[in-house]
């Protein structure tokens, strides 16, 4: 491994333990709250926890909680934390922003400043290099800041939700950024946004509580969630219950009938049932028929999505037409039956 993270903070009810292959880059999801600026923070040395250790390379940068404390102060742990504010010294040109990394490091002038610009060609910004960061946009400065992390050469990139503060119509440029520079890098991503997961990170870590409760590739978790974040981040409904050899049995006795995909639950094995929200229709009673799992629900909320009305309950959501819903009369806090047949139904272990 090429970052080793363990760590916990008993007031923030945080146990956190995972690592990061050299050259990967780690998507860190979870609800606000779930700890994962909590976790950049310790791995930066913003913040000491109670127990703990952490490394890179091989060497450890903290270790706390027993015998032989050690504690790397933030500026000599090879670790660049990029956050949702730039940061940027506003009485410096872009270039010499840029270039303060390198010659912090030691380097001449003339080789800092060739650093710089290639860093910033790098994150197609090099047409500012003259400019002051008040005459920069939110995005333009947020690829001046990828710039500056980077031309500090880390070990390791930590990012804190970098495109949150961006306007819709620039982060596509600053993803593009990214991802070129990512690329071969060791870096650890949060983010709320499946895309950036999908074109960002080899792997994805799933925080709840301050806990791990999901990890593994990208792709891997997003297409077969089995923690009720990543199903709402990949646009999944996701129901998790007990697996009787035919269906799948929820907490309150509700059955849940799907095609089981991949090595099949065992009985009275944990599994989950994911499905999505575009399969479901909303009737004012139950259907009859074909083959359906039906959900008694109460309405919470009734979100715009496009063309379309999302219905959501308060564990299940629906995406229906608007006509749909005024021919439904469909208000929030009335009961309604969620119905979705059985073959719209992915069962799969936990």
């Amino acid at each position: 491994m090429s970052f080793e993270f363990a760590a916990r903070l008993l007031d923030r009810r945080l146990d956190v333990q995972f690592g990061v292959p050299d050259g990967e880059t780690v998507a860190l999801l979870g609800e606000n709250g779930a700890g994962k600026s909590t976790v950049l923070a310790i791995a930066a040395g913003h913040l000491v926890p109670d127990t703990g250790q952490v490394s890179l390379d091989g060497r450890v940068l903290l270790r706390v909680g027993g015998a032989n404390r050690v504690d790397v102060p933030p500026h000599d742990r090879e670790i660049a934390l990029l956050s949702q504010d730039p940061l940027l010294f506003p009485h410096l040109s872009v270039r010499d922003n840029v270039a303060f990394g390198p010659r912090s490091r030691g380097r001449s002038r003339r080789t800092a400043l060739t650093e710089a610009d290639r860093w910033l060609a790098e994150v197609d910004a090099a047409e500012f290099a003259a400019r002051k960061p008040s005459a920069l946009s939110g995005g333009e400065a947020q690829r001046v800041a990828v710039a500056r992390a980077m031309a500090a050469d880390p070990r390791l990139l930590l990012l804190d939700e970098p495109m949150a503060a961006v306007d819709v119509s620039v982060a596509p440029v600053l993803r593009q950024a990214l991802r070129r520079v990512l690329s071969g890098r060791t870096a650890v991503l949060v983010t709320h946004d499946p895309l950036d997961a999908l074109l960002l990170a080899d792997r994805v870590v799933v925080l709840d509580h301050g806990q791990v409760v999901e990890e593994g590739p990208t792709r891997e978790v997003l297409a077969r969630p089995r923690s009720a974040f990543a199903a709402d981040l990949a646009g999944l409904n996701l129901l998790s219950g007990t697996w009787s050899g035919a269906h799948l049995r929820l907490a309150d006795g509700t059955t849940v009938t799907g095609l089981v995909t991949g090595p099949g639950p065992e009985a009275g094995g944990q599994a989950v049932a994911t499905f999505r929200p575009g399969s479901v229709a909303v009737y004012r009673d139950a259907p009859a028929g074909s083959p359906r799992n039906s959900f008694t629900t109460r309405i919470t909320a009734l979100d715009p999505l496009g063309d379309l009305i999302r219905v959501r309950s308060k564990h299940l959501s629906a995406h229906i037409t608007t006509q749909a819903a005024a021919d439904l009369d469909l208000v929030p806090g009335m009961q309604v039956s969620f119905s979705v047949k059985a073959t719209e139904v992915s069962v799969y272990r936990l």
